[in-house]
C-alpha cells in the first residue's frame, strides 16, 4: 500500500496515479480535493473513510466496498464502477447535497435502492441490471446512458432527463413520472405497460 495512505488518515490536494490497491482494506481515511487516475480498487474494501471534492479518473472500482463511506461532490470519470452496493454507503439523511456524479462510467449491476440521490449525473454511462428501485432520482441527468434491464419500482423520476437514454423498462404506474423527459423511439416503450392496444 501507498506510504501516504498507511500513515495519513486525512489527506488534502493530492494527485494519486496508478496506485494499485486491490483487494486491499482502506479505513477511516479522509480524502479532500484528491484525484485518482488510472488507479485499481478492484474489490478494495473501503470502511468509513470520507470522499469530499475528489475525482476517479479511469479507475477500476470493480466489486469494491463503501462500507459507512460517506461522499460529497465526488465524480466518477470514464472509470468501471461494475457491482457495487452503494446502500452500504453513509448517506445525508436530506438529500441536499452533492454526493457523487457519474460520466461515461461502467455501472452494471450495481445497487442503489432506496437511496436519495436527487440530481445525481449519470450521463453516458452503461448501465445494464442496476438497482433504482425506491430511489430518488428527482431532476436526475441519464441521459444517453444504457439502462438495459435496470430496475425502476417505486422510483421517483420527477424532472428527471433519459434524453436519448436507451433499452429503459419504466412502468408508469409502478413509478413517479412528472415532467420527465424521454426521446422517441425509446419513449415508445413506456406504453407497453399500459392496457392498451397498439396498431399500425
Amino acid at each position: 500500500m501507498n506510504d501516504l495512505l498507511a500513515d495519513v488518515q486525512e489527506i488534502e490536494g493530492r494527485s494519486f496515479s496508478g496506485l494499485d490497491l486491490q483487494g486491499k482494506e482502506l479505513s477511516f481515511k479522509e480524502f479532500y480535493g484528491c484525484v485518482f487516475t488510472r488507479c485499481s480498487f478492484l474489490e478494495t474494501t473501503f470502511t468509513s473513510c470520507r470522499f469530499v471534492d475528489c475525482e476517479f479518473r479511469e479507475c477500476n472500482l470493480g466489486l469494491c466496498r463503501v462500507k459507512d463511506c460517506s461522499f460529497s461532490n465526488t465524480r466518477f470519470q470514464d472509470s468501471q464502477v461494475i457491482g457495487v452496493d452503494w446502500t452500504e454507503a453513509s448517506w445525508p439523511k436530506r438529500g441536499f447535497l452533492r454526493t457523487i456524479d457519474f460520466y461515461s462510467c461502467a455501472l452494471n449491476h450495481s445497487t442503489f435502492i432506496g437511496l436519495s440521490l436527487k440530481g445525481i449525473d449519470l450521463t453516458r454511462c452503461i448501465a445494464r441490471d442496476v438497482d433504482f428501485t425506491e430511489a430518488d432520482l428527482s431532476r436526475a441527468n441519464l441521459t444517453h446512458t444504457d439502462l438495459s434491464q435496470s430496475r425502476f419500482v417505486h422510483t421517483d423520476l420527477t424532472e428527471a432527463d433519459l434524453t436519448d437514454a436507451t433499452n429503459y423498462s419504466i412502468a408508469p404506474k409502478l413509478n413517479v413520472l412528472k415532467k420527465t423527459k424521454f426521446s422517441l423511439p425509446e419513449a415508445v416503450s413506456l406504453l407497453y405497460g399500459l392496457d392498451i392496444i397498439l396498431t399500425d
